[in-house]
C-alpha cells in the first residue's frame, strides 16, 4: 500500500505537535457534548460488558442485522453480551478560541457513523529505560495507516499491561488537541482503558495519521504492540528518536459518511506481517483495504506468535477476542487466520480437531453478536525449524477440516493460493521471506489479493446493494461451481 505522505512532513508533523504541547494543557478545547469515554478496568472476555464499558456501534449493538445461520460444535468461551451503541455526535456551539497553535474545529451535524479505520492489538507490558535511570517526559508520536477516512476522530488508549495508574497528560491526532470528557489530561488506572471524545478532524482514507499521547512521568511496563513495521517516535530529553513501536494506542476510530462498516482481522505473524518491508504497509490485510476503496474499515490484531489455545506471544486468541475483534466500532466481519502457531510452536498441539473446535467457537462467539466470520486455511511452512512431517499432517488435517464446512461461514484457502504447486508443503519460492514461514511483500500483496470481497458481506444481509455487490470488481476466484456462498473458497479451489 503506497504511502500518501512523505517521510519529511510527518517529521515536521511532530515537531509541531511538541510545540503545540505546551500550550494545550490550558487551552480551551471545542467539545462534542456527550460523547462516550471510559477510565477503568477492562471487563473479561466472555463476560458481560459493565455499565462503563465503551459504547460502540455495529451488529448486536443497535444495527439491524440479522444472525448468520448456527454452526454446530462445541463452545470454549461463552459470548459475550452485546454492548450500547454509541450515541450520535449533537452539534454544539463554539466555546472561546484555544490558546493553541492548531485549535480543534467547530463540531458540525453529520449523519455519519464511528467506525474503526485502525487499531493494533496490545501484545504486552515492555520495559521503559530512561536516561539517568529516573523516569522522564516521553512524547510518542505513533504513526498509523487508516483504511477508511471521515470528518471526526476519537482514539482509545490502553494501560492493559501496566501496574500502576497511566496519565496522559497531553494528547493529539495530527497536531490537533484530544480531550477525554473535556479534560487535557487523562489517568488510567491499570489494566484499564479510555475512549477520547471525538474531535473534527480531516482523516483521509489511506493515509499516514499522525496519533501523538504524552506521559509526564513515563513508568514502565508499557502497554505496546511491537515490530509495527512502521516508524514511529518518542521523544524526551534527549532528542527524539525512531521506535517500530506503538506505544499505548489501541484504536482510531472516524466519523464515517461514506463507509458503511469495518472487518476485523485477527490473526499471527502473517496477519501483522511479518517479513514485510518497514513503512510500505503491504500486509495483506493493509491490500484488501485498499481493495474496498474506503467502502470498509479493514482493521489488523494480528500478534506475531500468537495462538489459539495457548497463551504465547501476546494473550491467546480465544481470550482476546472479545477486545480485540467483537468489541471494534462498526465491525459488520470478522476474517480468523489463526492456528498455525498451535501446530508448530512448543507445546505443539497433536489433535487437529482441537485447534478446529476452537476456531469454530470463536465463530459461534461472532453468530452471538451478529456478525459474519471468514476463515483462512494454514498454509505450509517445510523448511521452517519447527517442521516435522507429523505436525505437517496435522496442518493438513486442520484445513481439511475447515474446507469441509462448519467451522467458518466462508473460507479462504491461503494454503491453495501460497504453496508451491510442485512441493505443496513448501511455500512458493516468489512469495518466501528466507525463513520458509513467513510471506514477503509480493506474497503478502497476493493474499490481500486473493480475498474476494463479495465474501466478506453476508449474502442474507440487509436489502442493500452496497453489502452485496463486489467494491473491488470481478473476484480473483469463486470456487467451485454450485458451492453454497458460505463455504465458497477464495484462492483455490478443494
Amino acid at each position: 500500500m503506497p504511502r500518501l505522505r512523505g517521510r519529511a512532513p510527518l517529521i515536521a508533523l511532530v515537531a509541531a505537535t511538541a510545540a503545540l504541547a505546551a500550550g494545550a494543557a490550558s487551552a480551551g478545547p471545542l467539545l462534542f457534548p456527550g460523547s462516550p469515554s471510559l477510565t477503568g478496568r477492562l471487563p473479561s472476555s466472555g463476560s458481560p460488558s459493565s455499565a462503563g464499558s465503551v459504547p460502540r456501534s455495529g451488529p448486536g449493538t443497535g444495527d439491524t442485522h440479522p444472525y448468520p445461520r448456527p454452526i454446530a460444535g462445541p463452545v470454549i468461551p461463552a459470548p459475550a453480551a452485546s454492548v450500547p451503541p454509541a450515541a450520535p455526535v449533537p452539534s454544539a456551539a463554539p466555546s472561546a478560541p484555544a490558546s493553541s497553535a492548531v485549535p480543534p474545529a467547530a463540531p458540525t451535524r453529520s449523519t455519519g457513523r464511528w467506525l474503526a479505520t485502525w487499531s493494533a492489538a496490545p501484545t504486552a507490558g515492555a520495559d521503559d529505560t530512561y536516561p539517568g535511570g529516573a523516569p522522564v517526559r516521553r512524547t510518542i508520536h505513533n504513526i498509523v495507516h487508516t483504511s477508511i477516512g471521515g470528518d471526526a476522530a476519537r482514539i482509545t488508549v490502553s494501560n492493559l499491561f501496566g501496574t500502576r495508574p497511566l496519565v496522559v497528560d497531553h494528547a493529539a491526532v495530527d497536531a490537533r488537541p484530544v480531550t477525554f470528557r473535556g479534560a487535557t489530561a487523562v489517568t488510567i488506572a491499570a489494566g484499564g482503558q479510555v475512549v477520547s471524545d471525538p474531535v473534527v478532524v480531516p482523516v483521509a482514507a489511506d493515509s499516514d495519521l499522525v496519533v501523538t499521547l504524552r506521559t509526564p512521568a513515563a513508568a514502565g511496563p508499557v502497554t505496546a504492540h511491537p515490530r509495527s513495521h512502521q516508524t514511529s517516535y518518542v521523544e524526551d530529553g534527549t532528542g527524539v528518536r525512531p521506535t517500530t513501536d506503538w506505544r499505548y494506542l489501541t484504536t482510531v476510530d472516524v466519523r464515517a459518511t461514506t463507509a458503511t462498516g469495518t472487518i476485523a482481522v485477527i490473526g499471527d505473524s502473517l496477519t501483522a506481517g511479518t517479513g514485510s518491508a518497514l513503512d510500505t504497509n503491504s500486509r495483506w490485510p493493509d491490500v484488501l483495504a485498499d481493495r474496498l476503496r474506503g467502502r470498509y474499515g479493514v482493521v489488523n490484531a494480528g500478534i506475531a506468535g500468537n495462538r489459539v489455545l495457548r497463551d504465547g506471544t501476546g494473550i491467546r486468541a480465544s481470550a482476546r477476542f472479545d477486545r480485540d475483534a467483537l468489541d471494534i466500532a462498526g465491525i459488520r466481519t470478522v476474517v480468523i487466520a489463526l492456528g498455525i502457531n498451535d501446530v508448530q510452536k512448543h507445546p505443539q498441539e497433536t489433535d487437529p480437531r482441537r485447534i478446529a473446535d476452537a476456531l469454530r467457537s470463536l465463530t459461534l462467539r461472532a453468530h452471538a453478536r451478529g456478525l459474519r466470520v471468514v476463515g483462512a486455511t494454514l498454509m505450509p511452512y517445510e523448511g521452517y525449524r519447527t517442521w516435522t512431517p507429523a505436525r505437517n499432517a496435522v496442518r493438513e488435517r486442520v484445513n481439511e477440516l475447515i474446507r469441509a464446512g462448519g467451522v467458518f461461514d466462508a473460507v479462504i484457502d491461503f494454503d491453495a493460493v501460497a504453496r508451491d504447486p510442485h512441493h505443496p508443503t513448501r511455500l512458493l519460492p516468489a512469495y518466501d521471506s528466507g525463513d520458509h514461514l513467513h510471506l514477503n511483500d509480493a506474497g503478502y500483496r497476493h493474499l490481500g489479493s486473493s480475498v474476494d470481497p463479495v465474501i466478506l458481506m453476508d449474502p442474507a444481509g440487509p436489502a442493500d446493494s452496497t453489502d452485496r455487490t463486489d467494491p473491488a470488481g470481478p473476484a480473483d476466484s469463486t470456487g467451485p461451481a454450485g458451492l453454497p456462498h458460505r463455504q465458497q473458497p477464495v484462492g483455490g479451489r478443494f
